[in-house]
């Protein structure tokens, strides 16, 4: 099965999260500082909120969630194919998942994912100035590019 994610930035994350348990009717799957998602069975929906104070109420990222390493890798070739611009994470730890994934940026800039949960993580990942202490430059969640990129033009 595959679902539509949105992630939003809110300001606040246990208040969007009392929101939102309330608005889909469902508790939330993973809930961390700073950090929650929701697996919504109706919408299909996975809903990530991404506590980054004065942005809230913004889009963070899109996504579409696959079931495995396979379907991200057949993305990847289709996406390629179809002459788009792709960026690459395979193995990466990002939003408290090791996933592997693949970025492609919409004409509006907006950072669209297709990925896979591979395990859970006890760590958010490597995004500036988020909670957890990163490495300079390092990115999750698209918020700054430094994935292999690769151009499906050849």
């Amino acid at each position: 099965m595959s679902r539509t994610q949105l992630a939003l930035n809110v300001d606040n994350v246990e208040e969007a999260v009392a929101f939102y348990s309330k608005f889909f009717n469902t508790a939330p799957a993973k809930l961390k500082p700073g950090y929650a998602n929701f697996a919504i069975a109706e919408p299909p929906l996975k809903l990530v909120l991404i506590e980054n104070p004065g942005s809230g109420g913004t889009l963070n990222h899109l996504g579409v969630e696959v079931e495995s390493s396979e379907k991200v890798h057949a993305e990847i070739a289709r996406l390629s194919g179809e002459g788009l611009i792709t960026e690459e994470e395979i193995g990466t730890t990002c939003c408290f998942a090791t996933q592997d994934k693949v970025w492609v940026t919409g004409p509006a800039g907006e950072k669209w994912e297709v990925y896979t949960v591979l395990a859970d993580s006890d760590t958010f990942g490597r995004s500036p100035g988020h909670l957890d202490a990163k490495p300079e430059g390092a990115t999750c969640c698209g918020t700054s590019a430094a994935p292999e990129v690769r151009s499906g033009r050849g």
